[in-house]
């Protein structure tokens, strides 16, 4: 059988206390909540390598299926942000992020059964990116801000301290990027006026407390630099952050992500050079990683690996952001670059079953088979969002005691290969253990659990909805998966999938975002999309209109050309997409495949603008 696996990743995320400090405020209560992202992923003495954020550790995998997590050993920095993990020789070389403090190195010839050892920082940064060239010579990148580029410069390998000035790489250019746009669909969050409003509070802020402070008007600056400094912050800059370095046939392609995590457009761009220091030009072919629709979106700040066969798979952060912006997971996709050295990745069913051993962009094996269907729950709210293909939305039953339950209704007989259970984290309100050593300083404090939790369930199957079978029992395990995937060894006749729910973290009540089933459906295939409409601005935004009968959704390609359909987006239940990650200048294709149980029914390439 071949193996499959589906985003998020199978792992066990590690639970975070969050709370933001305000001077003067009472504290709010702690954000409790999984996290993961801003993933690194290497090969690493015939082991693949996974260190995320915020995870108190790091996973190892043989074949990036099954994965093992460790324990941090020794005195790591576990606090700071997007850990950066490269080869140099025998070592294995680790980072993080901390701009207002020098940033060290550290190294171990194995992670696993040995500490790190020190190199001692010569300098700030903040999302780095370590790089090994043939030659030898050393390279870092780092870059997060919405006010500054992403930054180069080479290192001497023996104290890893730079060896020049540091050089601007990347500038955004929201104006003609439209990738690069800030807020949801690149919609900006905050109109010109909210924006002069909070800036000219948080002024008279300053002022006061320099006031109080006996320093009179002196706020360290003038008004004009102050506003100019507030309104980037408070305002609709994007954020460039999360360098990558991968060489491929003596080019070198710098990743970067933008405009902001917890947007369902946050995604990958990259710049192509000769040189690894550039100067670098935007690729043709940006977004590179791109993820806006689906289950679960976003597919920004992550790393390019190429595997033990040579093939190559991007991994990046996907967002919730429910309790928090910072609420993440991870996502691993199929990648490589085409005849002209072009980056891609393939994410047209970026949230569906792919094949361990399959090419990118071939069709999915399994098609999705409980959009919509009918839910029935033993409490609570909400019952819908299980089916609903979103994982910002849920169900929560009313009692947190053992056994609430939820059945999904197929509708009739399907072939079902696979069930993924996502579990959603609300409201859950817990204090500090005592003597508890966090991380503090002013304006936010943070805990991250380290006792390994548990989630506890059945999984039962039906073709009557009164009599079950046992699909998978997991009432007794000691793990805790988030988003676990089951995959059957065959395929099995159910219409009705039970889930009954155990246990869960903290006691928390039996929250659930979807219980995503897969396989092969019955009925025909989809209508085409017919008489397709584009409005497009000749910029950066473009909405596609179509018509098409016996859809469950459907999946918008675009790209520069009409053989490179690289971007997508997947729409569920209507006919029509907004894009707005349009390269102004870039000629225009796009394509409609509609879908539903049964397969995928692939439409014609449109010009757009040549």
């Amino acid at each position: 059988m071949m193996k499959h696996y589906c985003n998020p990743m199978n792992l066990e995320y590690r639970y975070q206390f969050y709370r933001k400090i305000v001077q003067g405020q009472e504290p709010e209560p702690f954000k409790v909540y999984r996290e993961a992202a801003d993933p690194s992923l290497i090969l690493f003495k015939d082991t693949y390598f996974l260190f995320p954020s915020m995870t108190l550790g790091f996973y190892t995998s043989q074949d990036l299926y099954d994965w093992e997590f460790h324990e941090f050993l020794g005195d790591i920095p576990i606090y700071d942000y997007a850990p950066d993990v490269r080869v140099m020789g025998e070592y294995l070389y680790f980072s993080a992020s901390g701009m207002d403090k020098n940033c060290s190195f550290y190294r171990t010839k194995d992670p696993r059964t040995e500490k790190f050892e020190e190199i001692p920082g010569t300098f700030p940064f903040w999302d780095p990116a370590l790089f090994v060239d043939d030659d030898k010579r050393v390279y870092f990148y780092w870059g997060c801000s919405n006010r500054t580029p992403i930054y180069g410069v080479e290192l001497n390998p023996e104290t890893m301290a730079p060896l020049s000035k540091e050089l601007e790489l990347i500038h955004p250019h929201p104006e003609c990027r439209g990738y690069e746009r800030f807020g949801n669909d690149h919609i900006s969050p905050k109109s010109e006026e909210q924006i002069e409003a909070e800036v000219e509070a948080m002024l008279a802020g300053i002022k006061q407390q320099a006031a109080a402070q006996g320093r009179g008007e002196d706020i360290g600056m003038t008004e004009e630099e102050a506003r100019a400094m507030l309104r980037a912050y408070m305002g609709n800059s994007p954020y460039i952050e999360g360098a990558w370095m991968t060489k491929h046939e003596g080019r070198y392609y710098l990743q970067y992500a933008i405009p902001g995590t917890e947007y369902n457009v946050y995604g990958d761009g990259v710049y192509v050079s000769d040189q690894p220091l550039g100067p670098f030009k935007p690729a043709r072919n940006n977004p590179y990683s791109y993820k806006p629709g689906g289950f679960i979106t976003g597919a920004g700040h992550g790393s390019t690996l190429e595997d033990k066969k040579g093939a190559f798979w991007h991994i990046a952060s996907m967002r919730i952001s429910h309790n928090e912006n910072f609420e993440r997971r991870l996502g691993l996709w199929k990648a490589g670059f085409d005849e002209d050295g072009e980056l891609y990745c393939d994410q047209r069913f970026g949230d569906w079953p792919i094949a361990m051993e399959g090419n990118a962009f071939d069709d999915p094996d399994y098609m999705l088979l409980s959009y919509g269907a009918s839910v029935s729950v033993s409490s609570g709210e909400g019952e819908k969002n299980i089916t609903d293909e979103d994982i910002q939305t849920f169900w929560k039953a009313e009692e947190s005691e053992s056994g609430a339950w939820a059945v999904v209704d197929l509708g009739q007989p399907e072939q079902v290969a696979a069930v993924q259970i996502n579990f959603a984290d609300d409201g859950v309100r817990k204090e500090l253990p005592e003597s508890t050593e966090r991380f503090l300083n002013f304006y936010e404090e943070r805990w991250i659990d380290p006792k390994k939790q548990k989630t506890r369930w059945l999984l039962e199957g039906s073709l009557d909805g009164q009599t079950y079978e046992i699909l998978t029992d997991k009432r007794n395990v000691e793990t805790d998966y988030a988003h676990d995937f089951i995959e059957f060894e065959q395929t099995k006749e159910l219409r009705y999938i039970r889930l009954t729910v155990e246990a869960l973290p903290y006691q928390q009540t039996a929250t659930v975002s979807g219980i995503r089933v897969f396989g092969n459906g019955k009925g025909a295939l989809p209508q085409g999309a017919q008489d397709v409409q584009i409005e497009y601005d000749g910029k950066m935004d473009m909405k596609v209109c179509w018509n098409a009968e016996n859809t469950v959704g459907a999946v918008v390609q675009w790209g520069y050309a009409p053989e490179k359909l690289y971007h997508s987006r997947m729409v569920y239940g209507k006919c029509e997409a907004c894009v707005g990650a349009i390269v102004e200048g870039e000629p225009v294709y796009v394509r409609v495949d509609t879908f539903n149980k049964k397969g995928i029914t692939k439409g014609n390439v449109i010009t757009v603008n040549e």
